[in-house]
């Protein structure tokens, strides 16, 4: 399969990083030698230095026989300009980054194509779904679901009340427990954890279970006591605010501040029909400001300024008042483990996010979806199995997988359930793979 990306920036790059892992043709252009060259030679892609949006410049990428060509760039126009020269000139799919929410709408989908841009990415929505979901289950830190959603992947951070601390896994229950506990991140390492290991305060866990299965994970994670979110205080209106307090249900009641007064009215104009929702003008990083909103009102905090450190900053300051859940934006991935080591509850990068949904929703392949953990230096795979394929050949506790990887679930047949030792695989199973970041080359030989 052969990918063509537009644009080194973030989410090129990473997309770049993720297809890398699979035996792929990848070319990333973009016109800025200095981007190129920051990237590890460690990757299996090809780089070019040529503007996107070059004829010629496509040409030479091949992009005729190319499968797939992403546009990604910082610029809306030149991601769809990109991709309407890549699909007159042969290439199959093509798929834009864009920032205007209205060209998202059903009936403009068609019209899109019509101009070869079959799929439009637009990651301030991506975000926002994604803030949207950590509120609603504000003692989860991360959620992933596989398949129609039953089957789901949650992290949770243990505190001192969790009830499966120091004690090894095994002795939990085995095969009886409704849950698989899949990986561990527990300071800067990341944990594919065997029967020996035990859970300590403050590690990072990640579950696979049923959803019906959440409540005892909750109770066993000492997490009973988290209130439902119905006050959320954001700061910074900016496009993530607005798709977020566009989708929260209108039972939550939402306070946006924003300190550039312009910006403030027109996010009190684009949201006047939502009668949940209240904007003011003023500076979030100012304490006495946000005292005189009565911050302990709120069960939920979200930081969205165009700057990491103010945004953990806040968090921080919020959670001296009280609040439960937190969530801050950073684009700097530099910053992530540290906002993760501060407590902070969820943090979004919407570069990655938007890497990843490329990843997971475009590509027809047989890993058809992928997440990168950002708390965890580790990967979320489903695979599926093929035709007489190694791993269907023993129980999964005979196959010798390699260390670092476990099978934390599948779906069957569009139902959900867990993978223990005893488990035989079968052909078209959709397996759920948690490993250690670029060791999924090595299940090859078994799918």
């Amino acid at each position: 399969m052969k990918i063509i990306i537009g644009g080194a920036g973030a989410v090129g790059t990473h997309l770049a990083q993720l297809l890398s892992k699979e035996k792929r043709d990848i070319v990333l252009m973009d016109e800025n030698l200095a981007r190129l060259e920051k990237l590890s030679s460690n990757f299996n892609f090809q780089t070019m230095v040529a503007s996107p949006s070059s004829i010629k410049a496509q040409k030479e990428a091949g992009v005729a026989d190319a499968d797939l060509f992403i546009g990604v760039t910082p610029d809306e126009a030149t991601n769809m300009t990109c991709c309407m020269i890549a699909s007159n000139l042969g290439c199959k799919k093509t798929v834009a980054r864009i920032d205007n929410y209205e060209y998202l709408d059903r009936k403009n989908k068609e019209f899109f194509r019509y101009l070869g841009i079959n799929t439009l990415v637009y990651p301030e929505l991506l975000a926002a779904k994604e803030i949207a979901n950590a509120v609603k289950t504000c003692w989860i830190r991360q959620w992933w679901e596989v398949g129609s959603g039953d089957l789901v992947m949650v992290g949770v951070k243990m505190y001192d009340n969790a009830k499966i601390l120091n004690i090894p896994l095994k002795d939990l229950g085995g095969s009886e427990l409704p849950y698989h506990i899949v990986a561990i991140k527990r300071d800067d390492e990341t944990i594919i954890p065997n029967g020996m290991h035990q859970i300590f305060v403050n590690d990072v866990v990640f579950f696979m279970a049923n959803r019906k299965e959440l409540p005892v994970i909750r109770t066993v994670c000492g997490k009973d006591h988290y209130p439902e979110i119905k006050r959320i205080l954001i700061i910074g209106g900016g496009r993530i605010a607005v798709r977020l307090a566009d989708i929260l249900p209108d039972n939550v009641h939402i306070t946006i501040v924003e300190k550039d007064h312009k910006r403030s009215e027109k996010v009190s104009d684009l949201l006047k029909d939502h009668s949940n929702v209240e904007t003011i003008t003023g500076d979030g990083r100012n304490l006495s400001a946000i005292e005189e909103i009565n911050i302990k009102n709120y069960q939920a905090f979200v930081a969205l300024t165009g700057n990491a450190e103010t945004n953990i900053l806040a968090c921080l300051a919020a959670k001296k008042y009280g609040i439960i859940k937190t969530v801050a934006q950073v684009e700097n991935s530099e910053y992530v483990a540290m906002a993760q080591d501060l407590d902070i509850s969820t943090i979004i990068n919407k570069k990655n996010i938007a890497a990843s949904s490329i990843y997971q929703k475009l590509l027809a392949t047989d890993v058809s979806n992928m997440k990168t953990l950002e708390l965890a230096n580790a990967d979320v795979a489903e695979l599926t199995v093929g035709p007489d394929a190694k791993i269907t050949k023993k129980m999964v506790k005979d196959l010798g997988l390699p260390k670092g990887i476990t099978i934390g679930g599948m779906v069957r047949n569009n139902v959900g359930m867990l993978v223990q030792g005893n488990t035989q695989l079968q052909e078209g199973d959709h397996v759920v793979i948690f490993c250690l970041s670029d060791n999924l080359k090595n299940l090859e030989k078994y799918f």
